[in-house]
C-alpha cells in the first residue's frame, strides 16, 4: 500500500514534480470556494472533507446548474464563478498527468498509514482511561466507607456519637467523676477475695500481722473517696474541687481585640480625627515633691526588714482543718498517683487469684494436700470456679479503669486541652474520608469526560473508513480502465 505512489510513477502514470503541480492546484480550490451559490450538496461537499478531483467534477455539475440563471441585463453571467471557470480550470490542472490519481494515492496512504492508527489509538486509550477511572472510583468509594467506618468505630469506642466530637467527649469528662464513683463501688464487692490473698500471705509467709493491698482494702470499705481522706483518715467537711478549665473552641477569624484603651472617636462632622485621653491609670507610682531631702529616695523596706522570711508550703498542706483543696479534693481513682496505686494492687491480686485457679486445677499431690492441712479454713474451702469468678470481677474492673477511652479521658482530666488533639485524631479520619468521597466524585467526571471524547472520536473514525473506501474504490475503478478493464485490487488497506 505504502508504495502505490512509487507505482503510479514508475510506470509513468504521473511525474516526480506531482507535488508542486498539487500545490497550486489546492491554492486555486481555496480561492475558488470563498465564492459559492447556497446549495445544499455543494456546502456537504465542502464541509469537513479533503476536496479531491472527483469532487471538482460534481461542483462543475453543479455550477452548470445553478449558474444558469444568473444573467444579467445584457444576458452574459454575473458570477466570477462562470466567468473565470476556476473550477474547469481546477479540473483541467488535475487531468494533467494524471496528477489527480497520484494525490487520491497519496491521500489513501495517509489515511491508512496515520489517520486511520492515530483515531483508533486515541479512541483506546478513552477506553483505557474509563477503565481506570473506573477503578479508583471503586477503590474511592471503598476506602471513603472504610475511613467512615473507622471513624464510628473509634468513636464508639470513647462511647461518642461522633456528631460533635468536641463537646462529647468535654461531656464524657464531667461524667468521668460518676463513672469512677461506679468503679468504686463494684470495688466493694471484692472483699472475699482480699481476705482470701491475706490469709494466703500470712499462711505462706507467716506474718498475719502485715496488711496487703491497702489501698484497695480501703476502697472496698469507704468508696471512691477523696484524697484527703486517704491521706488523714478523717472525712473532709468541706470539699473545693479544682476548676476543669475548658479549652476555648477554635476561634474563625485570628483577630485580636485592643478594647477602647481610652481612645474617643469623633462620631459626628466630617472631621473624623481620633483624639487620644488620658486614661487616667494608676500605675501606683507618687513623684514626691522636690522639697524632700535627698535620703527620702530611698525605698522604704517596712519596718523591719531583717524580719521578711519566703516560706516554701506544700501543696494542699496549708488548706484549714477539715477542707480539701487542690489534689486532696479529687478522688482516689481521679489523682494520678492514687489511681496507679489501685490498678497495681487489683493486677496483683488478680495474678494471685489466677496463679490459684491454675494450682487447683492441676491433680493434688502429697506434698501440696499435707501443706494446705493447716491452713485457714478460707483457703481450703475454695474452689476452682470461684476462682475463676473471682479473676473474671478483677478483669472487668481492670479493663473498664485502663481501656483506650478511660486513658484518653484522664489526659484530657490532667490536660484539658488535649481534647483538641483527640478530636483532631478522630476528626483525621472523617477528612480522609470526606477526600476519598471528593476523589471519587473527580473519577466519575474524568470518566464521563472520556466517554464523551470517545463519543465524538468514533463518528470521526467511521467517517474517515467509508471515505477512505470510497477513495480505494474510485483508484482501483481509474486504474482498471487504463489496464482494459482488469480487475485491480489494492494490497494493504484492509479496513
Amino acid at each position: 500500500m505504502a508504495s502505490s505512489v512509487n507505482w503510479l510513477v514508475d510506470r509513468r502514470h504521473c511525474t516526480l514534480k506531482w507535488q508542486s503541480l498539487v500545490l497550486t492546484i489546492r491554492e486555486k480550490i481555496n480561492a475558488a470556494i470563498q465564492d459559492m451559490p447556497e446549495s445544499q450538496e455543494i456546502a456537504q461537499l465542502l464541509s469537513g472533507s479533503y476536496i479531491h478531483y472527483f469532487h471538482c467534477l460534481r461542483i462543475v455539475e453543479l455550477l452548470k446548474g445553478t449558474e444558469a440563471s444568473t444573467k444579467n441585463i445584457f444576458g452574459r453571467y454575473s458570477s466570477q464563478r462562470m466567468k473565470a471557470s476556476d473550477w474547469q480550470e481546477i479540473v483541467a490542472l488535475y487531468e494533467k498527468d494524471n496528477t489527480y490519481l497520484v494525490e487520491l494515492s497519496s491521500l489513501l496512504v495517509r489515511n491508512v498509514s496515520y489517520e486511520i492508527p492515530s483515531l483508533k489509538r486515541q479512541i483506546a486509550k478513552c477506553q483505557q482511561l474509563q477503565q481506570e477511572y473506573s477503578r479508583k472510583e471503586e477503590e474511592g468509594q471503598a476506602g471513603a466507607a472504610e475511613m467512615r467506618e473507622q471513624f464510628y468505630h473509634s468513636c464508639k469506642q470513647y462511647g461518642l456519637t461522633g456528631d460533635n466530637v468536641r463537646r462529647e467527649l468535654l461531656a464524657l469528662v464531667k461524667d468521668l467523676p460518676s463513672q469512677l464513683a461506679d468503679i468504686g463501688t463494684a470495688a466493694q464487692t471484692l472483699g472475699e477475695a482480699i481476705d482470701l490473698y491475706q490469709a494466703c500471705v500470712g499462711f505462706v509467709c507467716e506474718s498475719p500481722t502485715e496488711q496487703v493491698l491497702p489501698m484497695l482494702r480501703f476502697v472496698q470499705t469507704r468508696g471512691n473517696c477523696t484524697v484527703y481522706e486517704w491521706r488523714t483518715g478523717t472525712e473532709p467537711s468541706v470539699v473545693e474541687r479544682p476548676h476543669l478549665e475548658e479549652p476555648p473552641e477554635q476561634v474563625e477569624e485570628d483577630t485580636i481585640d485592643w478594647g477602647d484603651f481610652g481612645v474617643e472617636v469623633a462620631s459626628e462632622g466630617a472631621d473624623s480625627g481620633i483624639s487620644a485621653q488620658t486614661a487616667g491609670i494608676d500605675w501606683g507610682i507618687s513623684l514626691e515633691s522636690d522639697s524632700k531631702e535627698a535620703g527620702g529616695d530611698e525605698i522604704d523596706w517596712g519596718d523591719d526588714a531583717t524580719a521578711l522570711q519566703i516560706t516554701v508550703l506544700e501543696a494542699g498542706t496549708q488548706a484549714p482543718e477539715g477542707v480539701a483543696r487542690g489534689p486532696d479534693a479529687l478522688t482516689l481513682l481521679e489523682y494520678p498517683e492514687t489511681r496507679n496505686q489501685f490498678i497495681d494492687e487489683l493486677m496483683e491480686l488478680e495474678i494471685f487469684l489466677s496463679q490459684r485457679a491454675v494450682e487447683m486445677s492441676e491433680e493434688a499431690d502429697i506434698l501440696s494436700v499435707s501443706q494446705f492441712q493447716l491452713a485457714p479454713a478460707i483457703l481450703q474451702g475454695q474452689t476452682k470456679a470461684k476462682m475463676l469468678a473471682m479473676v473474671s470481677a478483677l478483669q472487668d474492673l481492670i479493663g473498664r479503669l485502663t481501656n483506650l477511652r478511660m486513658q484518653h479521658l484522664f489526659m484530657i482530666l490532667a490536660s484539658p486541652r488535649y481534647v483538641d488533639r483527640v478530636t483532631e485524631l478522630l476528626q483525621q479520619k472523617l477528612k480522609q474520608s470526606q477526600l476519598l468521597a471528593l476523589k471519587k466524585e473527580l473519577m466519575v467526571q474524568k470518566q464521563q469526560e472520556a466517554l464523551q471524547e470517545q463519543a465524538v472520536l468514533e463518528p470521526k473514525l467511521d467517517l474517515l473508513l467509508e471515505k477512505t473506501k470510497e477513495l480505494q474504490k474510485l483508484i482501483e475503478a481509474d486504474i482498471s480502465k487504463r489496464y482494459h478493464g482488469r480487475p485491480v485490487n489494492l494490497m494493504g488497506t484492509s479496513l
